[in-house]
């Protein structure tokens, strides 16, 4: 194992990402650090952090794999993935950037639905919370089967083994350093995953002689491969780009915006992070795509990836590079699963912590105490996740489209609409997040017309909490006039802090 060199750039870079959770903890000193950086992210940080946590293992397998094998068809997700986390930045990251402020300094997604409503019963904390903790424990097994099959892979051993291995580096960084050392690894891991997208369909084209003799390539192969249009319905088009509004749910995202240093970033962040996305979804279609033709050009070495199809990338920075090159490649799937995977630990442990713990058993626990739980919080649902992802074979992988669309559905209309709409209630957001999940639930199991889930039950969530909110006492004097204050200081952002 220690002579070969992926090998040694996988522990290399296992133990920088360690480092970092280490220079992290000198850095925490209380439980707001721990849990959302002592909201001090700046600009390029949140930017990078926010591509990472959001970009798993799909980004250098998944869909490099679907390019290979339908052509450029397949780009129709990752155009609705763009659309909606460009979109996300606009009308959501600056107001819940003020809004969690203003409400009681809110650490989690149901501590601020909790304070925005002025919920005395708790409700949509405890099943905002529920939610949380269903999903993204599923979310976060995954991530334990991708690493496993990572190192399973690159070195050899036993699944049982991988998964022990896979797993231990990304607990060890988060259950140290808490949010600060997930974001700065994220900054590095979000780095190399655009360099080795970048990188590798040059290199490809290189070896085919350039762009247009690489394009003719695949066109040899089939035609239908250079239509974006192929195998697709206009219904079918739309469920794919619905994948965007899942933006506006997903906890491990929003909480990147709650933790800027100060609204004046996010314009920034917001250019930064949607160049990063563009760029690495268009390396990874153009690893596909190339890599399409580089295997019809070179068929004696196409054994691995006709197995499996998700394996394009992983071969071609094998076959392309020196051993050493290719083993940093390599460690940018790694980046890519771990960056995923330590968001979701430190999410669910948060809200285990914040709106558990603190709330209902310890509300005086002090600083330290919250911390150390905090910690003990991330050793047990990441064993909870070891323990689902044991069989490789299970359902886990298959259910993640699932939880995107079920706190898409769930939580981006609340969100939204608390952000932007002053007669909002509290008895509104409980119907829309319940109506946003039942409708993913039902729609899921009976997959009427083809259609992505996501798109119906974010549609009904708004009409619910549009009329409930309208049918129900409108909101007191204080929750309008915290929300006046907050559209006041989003207008003259040079005024916040």
């Amino acid at each position: 194992m220690f002579s070969n060199p992926t090998a040694i750039t996988f522990i290399g870079y296992l133990l920088v990402m360690v480092g970092v959770g280490f220079f992290a903890y000198y850095h925490t000193r209380s439980y707001g650090d721990y849990i959302l950086g002592g909201r001090s992210l700046g600009g390029l940080v949140t930017a990078l952090s926010v591509g990472a946590s959001d970009m798993s293992g799909w980004l250098l397998m998944g869909l490099p794999g679907a390019v290979y094998l339908s052509g450029i068809s397949q780009s129709w997700i990752g155009i609705g993935l763009t659309i909606g986390a460009y979109t996300n930045w606009c009308i959501v990251a600056t107001r819940l950037r003020v809004y969690t402020e203003k409400t009681h300094n809110a650490l989690t997604l149901p501590d601020y639905f909790s304070h925005r409503f002025e919920d005395k019963q708790n409700l949509l904390r405890i099943i905002a919370a529920f939610v949380i903790l269903l999903f993204f424990t599923i979310y976060c097994a995954s991530g334990v089967v991708a690493g496993a099959r990572l190192f399973e892979n690159t070195f050899g051993m036993p699944y049982e083994q991988a998964l022990i291995l896979g797993a231990a580096a990304t607990i060890l960084y988060v259950f140290i350093g808490g949010f600060l050392a997930v974001s700065w690894t994220d900054t590095i891991q979000a780095t190399l995953m655009c360099i080795a997208l970048i990188v590798t369909p040059f290199a490809v084209m290189m070896d085919l002689g350039g762009f247009t003799a690489a394009t003719e390539r695949v066109a040899s192969i089939d035609t239908k491969m250079l239509n974006i249009l192929e195998g697709h319905t206009a219904l079918g088009i739309v469920s794919l780009l619905a994948w965007g509004l899942g933006y506006f749910g997903q906890p491990h995202i929003l909480v990147r915006f709650m933790a800027t240093r100060s609204i004046s970033v996010i314009p920034n962040a917001r250019r930064v992070g949607t160049l990063w996305m563009m760029f690495c979804l268009a390396g990874a279609v153009g690893v596909g795509f190339f890599g399409a033709a580089f295997f019809a050009e070179h068929k004696d070495v196409a054994g691995l990836v006709q197995e499996n199809h998700e394996r394009v990338f992983i071969v071609l920075s094998g076959l392309l590079f020196n051993p050493w090159i290719a083993g940093i490649l390599m460690s940018a799937i790694l980046a890519a699963v771990m960056s995923t995977l330590s968001c979701q630990l430190l999410v669910c442990s948060s809200t285990l912590t914040e709106d558990f713990y603190r709330t209902f058993i310890r509300r005086n626990a002090s600083q330290r105490e919250l911390v150390w739980v905090g910690r003990s919080m991330v050793l047990a649902v990441s064993a909870l996740a070891v323990w689902l992802a044991r069989d490789p074979n299970s359902l886990v992988l298959s259910l993640v489209s699932y939880a995107w669309a079920g706190f898409g559905a769930a939580f981006g209309p609340v969100i939204i609409m608390s952000l932007w709409w002053r007669r909002m209630t509290r008895n509104g957001a409980l119907a829309g997040m319940v109506t946003g999940a039942i409708t993913v639930l039902v729609w899921n199991h009976y997959a009427w017309f083809g259609l992505y889930e996501i798109l119906p039950g974010f549609i009904f969530a708004i009409i619910a909490i549009v009329v409930v909110s309208l049918l129900d006492k409108a909101p007191n004097e204080r929750i309008s006039k915290t929300f006046d204050e907050v559209r006041s200081i989003v207008k003259a952002p040079s005024s916040a802090t």
